[in-house]
């Protein structure tokens, strides 16, 4: 997979803007990271962690657009929280355009902006890695996270998806139920002692 990964970093460099590709590939050091952590294949992480943004060349406009050319399901929440359907889109390009038929690969591109219930592994180092790259330096709370993705990769993603939801409610920002409705799952899941340390 190195000379796919290769390729691809090729064809992101000259799709993104500069900035969105240094994220992106900072973005995917991270998951290898992570991918250690949790004994996860390196090159599936690598690889998701690179292609996560692939749509953000496109405005959230385009990005409704090509959704509905390609019949791709959006639902009323994506449609008042438009900037969560890159990854949607995004799943859809890395299939398509991109030649990405892993499916673990796929689902963590897809859920990386909202989340979803009972996330896999991938899903999981995808989102958190997204948080907590070494570019980000807007949320108050990133160096307790960044120590606590190599501890706890769940209660990581609890505390992000926690963090978020406050941040939007405060801001009086729309947003997507999926979202909620991942956060209440883990919100559960943690109160019934039943996230798993390092899982």
């Amino acid at each position: 997979m190195n000379s796919q990964i290769l390729k691809l970093r090729k064809k992101m460099k000259s799709k993104l803007s500069d900035a969105r590709y240094e994220h992106s590939l900072s973005v995917s050091f991270t998951c290898v990271c992570l991918a250690m952590r949790y004994e996860y294949p390196l090159d599936k992480a690598e690889l998701a962690g690179l292609m996560h943004d692939c749509a953000k060349c496109y405005s959230d406009a385009e990005i409704l657009k090509f959704c509905r050319k390609h019949k791709i399901p959006v639902s009323e929440g994506e449609l008042k929280a438009p900037a969560v359907l890159h990854a949607k889109y995004g799943a859809w390009l890395a299939k398509k355009r991109y030649g990405i038929e892993d499916k673990e690969i796929l689902s963590a591109i897809a859920c990386h902006t909202t989340g979803k219930p009972s996330m896999k592994t991938l899903d999981k180092i995808l989102y958190v890695a997204d948080y907590i790259e070494a570019r980000r330096d807007k949320a108050g709370n990133l160096a307790s996270m960044r120590k606590l993705a190599f501890e706890d990769l769940d209660e990581t993603l609890y505390r992000i998806m926690k963090g978020t939801l406050e941040y939007l409610e405060q801001k009086g920002s729309r947003l997507d139920p999926m979202t909620a409705e991942a956060f209440a799952y883990y919100e559960s899941e943690r109160a019934a002692g039943t996230l798993k340390k390092g899982n």
